[in-house]
């Protein structure tokens, strides 16, 4: 059995990411699968792993993740964060260093709501004057 070492929660845009960072050799999964076939693109498999170059010995770690919700690459960016809020509880030190970087913000852009009157959040029907 596998010890869990740490896990946390990622958040952006309508995606979740629930990371736990167990002992291993290095592998990475999302929902079951390794981080090149999940995401298939090169930009999001960087951008979810940048948070573990922070850590000195991230080959000796497993990151298992499990997402729902939005797109491909906002489900990378709530890996990341996932993963960058994991490896800060379990070695503290890095916190600093994590924030510094950027790794521990959330990034509170969201799709704002339609309103009830107009067809989307912000346009409105065409106005005429008579």
């Amino acid at each position: 059995m596998l010890k869990n070492l740490s896990h946390a929660t990622g958040r952006r845009k309508e995606a979740v990411a629930r990371v736990s960072i167990v002992e291993g050799e290095g592998r990475k999964t999302v929902n079951g699968q390794s981080f090149k076939d999940y995401f298939q693109r090169e930009t999001a498999i960087i951008h979810a792993e940048e948070p573990l170059k922070v850590y000195p010995t991230a080959d000796a770690i497993d990151v298992v993740a499990s997402v729902n919700g939005g797109g491909k690459i906002g489900q990378a960016g709530a890996v990341r964060l996932g993963i960058a809020r994991a490896l800060a509880i379990l070695d503290p030190a890095l916190h600093k260093p994590m924030r510094d970087a950027g790794f521990l913000s959330r990034d509170p852009r969201m799709k704002e709501r339609k309103k009830y009157g107009q067809p989307g959040a912000r346009k409105r029907f065409q106005f005429s004057k008579r």
